[in-house]
């Protein structure tokens, strides 16, 4: 059975006034899973701790992760993740977790771009943000396979409004080879749909919660092991979608949601997932 569960405490330093509308809009909080578009306010701080669970039909990994993220501009931000592993796993399902934290034990450093940005009306907007980061492994061994360093890249672009957003995005992870062995790549995408009720539509100190539907699809490639690629003609498939919820509240947010696979076809010896829980609280500076 697999279940992960990330209880997520974010210091940020941010309120971005829209002097039209006369909003509040948090930047970097949004979907749990799925790729997502905003970035930090120049000089704004943002940091994590994480509470993550993943397990099988026969195990159960525990691990806290902290995240601190600076936006250098309004349009480029960097990000650091460590992690403090309680219990692993001996057979671990390669994915993301989501677009700031791996969900293994990689320590890992990022930058994210916000290379496109179209505000075209009252509190509406296109933009697009790219993803480069680079990763170290806290363990050797993952899966029976030698883990390496590994570098991951994506893209987003998505719309935002007072009342809908919707995200599209892919990345890919590569971990480099490592003692003739390699574990194997991770192409993948997500979507994101968002909505904010009217009700919730109004200024402080009335809370504001919206409503994510969001999705994701991984493709994992074989290992590498002795110099051979393992079961290199074939990759598995894993399709899991989801609701997830966002409600601010002054200095305060709390996003919490889960997913489910509705697609697993794996290559043999694949470890399969049950579904995916996730808390995050978060608090601004």
């Amino acid at each position: 059975m697999i279940c992960r569960i990330f209880l997520n405490i974010r210091y940020v330093k941010l309120i971005l006034l829209l002097a039209i509308s006369g909003s509040v809009m948090a930047q970097g909080h949004g979907p749990l899973y799925g790729l997502q578009t905003p970035t930090l306010a120049k000089g704004g701080v943002d940091l994590n701790v994480a509470g993550m669970s993943l397990g099988t039909e026969t195990e159960t990994s525990y691990m806290l992760r902290y995240l601190f993220s600076y936006g250098i501009t309004e349009d480029l931000q960097v990000n650091l993740t460590t992690p403090t592993l309680i219990e692993r796993l001996g057979e671990t399902p390669r994915t993301r977790g989501n677009s700031n934290m791996p969900a293994n034990g990689d320590i890992e450093a990022s930058l994210w771009y916000r290379f496109f940005s179209n505000a075209f009306g009252v509190g509406k907007r296109f933009e697009s943000t790219a993803i480069v980061g680079v990763s170290a492994p806290t363990d050797n061994v993952r899966g029976q396979v030698n883990v390496g360093n590994a570098i991951h890249a994506a893209i987003s672009t998505g719309y935002a409004s007072r009342t809908w957003y919707a995200w599209i995005g892919g990345g890919y992870q590569y971990y480099f080879e490592r003692d003739d062995e390699r574990l194997g790549d991770l192409p993948y995408a997500s979507a994101v749909v968002g909505y904010r009720p009217n009700i919730f539509l109004g200024d402080y100190p009335k809370p504001d919660w919206r409503i994510f539907i969001e999705s994701l699809a991984e493709f994992p490639g074989g290992n590498k092991i002795d110099g051979q690629l393992d079961l290199s003609d074939t990759r598995s498939t894993k399709v899991l979608v989801g609701p997830s919820f966002l409600g601010l509240y002054g200095a305060w947010g709390i996003s919490f949601g889960a997913m489910v696979p509705v697609v697993q076809d794996l290559t043999p010896g694949s470890v399969k997932e049950r579904y995916r829980i996730a808390v995050n609280l978060s608090y601004w500076l």
